[in-house]
């Protein structure tokens, strides 16, 4: 069951504030456009049902059920939540990628692909340090 995105007063108003919310690796990912290294992250393995949320603003972001393993080194998807996530053309670093990111927060989760399983052909591939996980009880 999914739960309503934060209320706009809990989301930080200021890099200051997202600066004392987040942990240094946080930051990086969420508001610097991070990425974390291959193989690294605590929710590649992770095969609980449950939900995983923005670690910047709490929004569930995807079910467990659409989770799989990619072989690409992070956690990927094959659909989000609703209207959960927003999507912008990425041109950094010499590349043109799909960036994905919290529609609440603005927060930077990873990128989407077009060579994920069906149902939606799509591979979210999110950074770990950009989730929290709720498993389910």
């Amino acid at each position: 069951m999914a739960t309503e995105p934060p209320e706009s007063d809990e989301i930080p108003d200021s890099e200051a504030e997202w600066r004392d919310r987040l942990t240094d690796e946080e930051y990086e990912i969420l508001r610097n456009r991070g990425t974390e290294p291959k193989f690294s992250g605590d929710y590649l393995d992770v095969k609980d049902d449950g939900t995983f949320r923005c670690a910047g603003c709490g929004t569930e972001l995807f079910d467990s059920d659409t989770k799989f393993d990619s072989n690409s080194g992070w956690p990927s998807f094959f659909d989000a939540n609703g209207d959960a996530v927003e999507t912008e053309t990425d041109t950094r670093h010499g590349m043109r990628r799909v960036e994905v990111l919290c529609s609440a927060c603005g927060g930077h989760l990873g990128h989407v692909f077009d060579d994920g399983p069906d149902p939606t052909g799509k591979r979210y591939c999110i950074n770990s340090v950009a989730l929290e996980f709720d498993p389910e009880e």
